[in-house]
């Protein structure tokens, strides 16, 4: 089967924006073709990947002729393309929820960004403590996701979309590195971590470091 699209991601398969797009892919089930990029050695910043993304980042999507780059554009783009895949809630308010999930977690928490990179998630890395500014981030991210999933729920909007892949990556920051995150939000990101486009990321083959 021909692919349909392309994707650049990261050469490590660590950023979880390329995640979020690659899960989008294969929830709507659009053949794709995957190439990965140096960002270490630079090469998103020379051609010919300045020729393609606009933003110079990854994740981009060559689809057609379009060529867009920031994950939040690719999957609501995909979304609309696809909706029957559910990619984003199906009511105003729900999409309207989701998508500020998303947004806070992509632009809040740095602490927790800087100290739990995501090769703690993906290669299995390990630091120090956390920082006093750490902890605080950790603690403002459960309070916003036990408020975001209450008791007996399983996603952050009812149904299932991209936010929980989003949230799962936040919280598996900090689970998989062995900090304390609340037992039953350990339990949300483990369980969102099993959805088969989810794993299809996490088994990825990646380069040593």
């Amino acid at each position: 089967m021909s692919a349909d699209a392309r994707l650049y991601v990261d050469a490590q398969f660590t950023s979880p924006y390329a995640m979020s797009v690659f899960v989008a892919l294969h929830e709507i089930g659009l053949p794709f073709d995957i190439e990965t990029v140096d960002l270490n050695a630079g090469l998103n910043l020379t051609a010919p990947f300045t020729d393609i993304s606009l933003t110079r980042r990854v994740p981009t999507l060559i689809h057609g002729d379009l060529a867009l780059s920031e994950s939040s554009a690719i999957t609501e783009y995909l979304n609309e393309l696809f909706p029957a895949a559910k990619l984003y809630p199906q009511t105003p308010q729900a999409r309207a929820k989701a998508r500020q999930v998303q947004a806070w977690l992509r632009s809040d928490l740095m602490p927790i960004r800087q100290e739990r990179s995501t090769l703690v998630v993906f290669y299995g890395q390990k630091g120090q403590a956390l920082s006093a500014a750490g902890q605080q981030a950790a603690d403002k991210l459960f309070a916003a996701a036990e408020a975001l999933l209450p008791e007996g729920a399983d996603n952050v909007c009812g149904e299932w979309s991209l936010a929980d892949v989003d949230l799962a990556v936040m919280l598996n920051r900090l689970a998989l590195h062995g900090d304390y995150v609340p037992p039953r939000l350990a339990d949300y990101a483990a369980h969102q971590w099993q959805r088969p486009s989810v794993q299809r990321w996490v088994t990825q083959s990646r380069p040593a470091l």
